[in-house]
């Protein structure tokens, strides 16, 4: 078997299993899904949705590495910083990446009410049908992406890609 070991202050180390290595066809496969997710999308919104779904589920390997990411591509700290609260600093955000935002949060969070016929109408207003598919798909990617990071223990700062 093929397995990461991963070391924090918080846990005992433990040993997991490589996604990448032990199913590399389905790895590939996310890859795929996740780059034709992308296409057409404006890489600043992309790496927003991917910061907030990590907020979100609390995957601290994701987040270093997409908030990284959007630092390289010109991302200012300030709107960096106001993700987790932007409804309360809406100013930092277009009306088109703060109804990407509660999408992302209502996807995300679909247990909990499942998605909201109006958070749905408010990016359907700001997207055409073409881009509103590719925001949804990407908000599926990366929680997935999330959740293979949190089951297999990444460990925040090694960016592995």
């Amino acid at each position: 078997m093929t397995t990461n070991t991963t070391t924090d202050t918080t846990h005992t180390t433990t040993t997991r299993i490589n996604f990448a290595k032990t199913a590399p066809k389905v790895f590939r496969a996310l890859i795929g899904f996740d780059a034709a997710a992308r296409e057409g999308l404006d890489p600043a919104l992309v790496e927003l949705i991917q910061i907030r779904a990590s907020h979100l589920n609390h995957c601290a390997y994701c987040l270093h590495m997409h908030t990284n990411d959007a630092r390289k591509a010109g991302e200012s700290e300030d709107r960096l910083n106001m993700v987790p609260v932007w409804r309360e600093a809406r100013h930092f955000f277009t009306p088109q990446e703060q109804a990407a935002l509660a999408l992302t949060e209502a996807v995300t969070l679909i247990a909990d009410g499942g998605v909201p016929d109006d958070v749905y109408a408010e990016a359907a207003a700001h997207f055409d049908d073409e881009e509103l598919t590719h925001v949804l798909a990407l908000i599926f990617t990366i929680n997935t992406w999330n959740r293979v990071a949190l089951s297999t223990g990444k460990v925040a700062g090694t960016d592995e890609r």
